[in-house]
This record gives structure tokens, C-alpha cells and sequence, in this order.
């Protein structure tokens, strides 16, 4: 099913503060890698956001989530404070690991390895 205009409308309006919300409470670097919110999906009834975090060099990726949801009242009580006038309720936030990034990766290896075998000598793999 397509997303609606308002939901994303909402989606907008929750991933902008909410990127603003992670600055200020310095989640944006967590063990020294790098935290960014790669995409918000509201539900039709605009009750539930789900916000796909992608974590760019963090080795332990279920503490870095765990971080992020023991803030997890903190962010909506601020996230509260900024949408009030824009939203009748507060969408309840879930977060998910975004993986896609780690998929880019591993495709890029599988292609590297797949160059690396094809040879000059055998006109065959071409």
C-alpha cells in the first residue's frame, strides 16, 4: 500500500526534529561511529512511527539500539514539546536496525571477488 501525503508529511516533520533531537542529546556518535536516521515510516492511522537507524562503523550494533531506547522517553518528551501545535497525538516510536548499508557492503565485496576471478586468460566469463 502508498504512503499518504500526510503520512509523509508527518514522516517529514518527525525526522527533521527528531535528527535535531539526537544532536542535542549527542546520539549521533555512539563508540565512535556514526548514528543517522535513514528513514521514518508512519502507519496509515498515524498512531506509530517506525524510525530505521543506520549505524555507520559501531561494532556492537544491539548496544548501540540499546542506547538509543533507553533515551527512548526522553526523545519523545522532547519530540512532544516540538510537534504539539503539528500533531493531535504523539505516534507511538519504535526504532529498527537499518541495514541496508551493510547490504551495500557486502554486494560491493561479492562484485570485487567476481572481477578479481574473471581473468584475460578465459574469454569464457565475459
Amino acid at each position: 500500500m502508498q504512503e499518504s501525503k500526510r503520512q509523509k508529511q508527518v514522516a517529514a516533520v518527525l525526522q527533521q526534529e527528531i535528527n535535531d533531537i539526537f544532536m542535542r542529546l549527542g546520539l549521533t556518535m555512539i563508540a565512535g561511529g556514526m548514528v543517522s536516521i535513514a528513514a521514518i515510516k508512519v502507519t496509515p492511522d498515524l498512531l506509530e512511527a517506525r524510525i530505521y537507524i543506520s549505524l555507520f562503523q559501531i561494532n556492537d550494533t544491539a548496544a548501540a539500539l540499546q542506547q538509543i531506547n533507553d533515551k527512548a522517553w526522553e526523545i519523545k518528551k522532547l519530540l512532544a514539546d516540538k510537534v504539539k501545535h503539528q500533531l493531535r497525538r504523539i505516534p507511538v516510536i519504535q526504532y529498527y536496525l537499518d541495514d541496508t548499508l551493510d547490504y551495500v557492503f557486502k554486494m560491493e565485496e561479492v562484485f570485487a571477488k567476481l572481477a578479481a576471478e574473471k581473468t584475460p586468460e578465459n574469454p569464457e566469463s565475459n
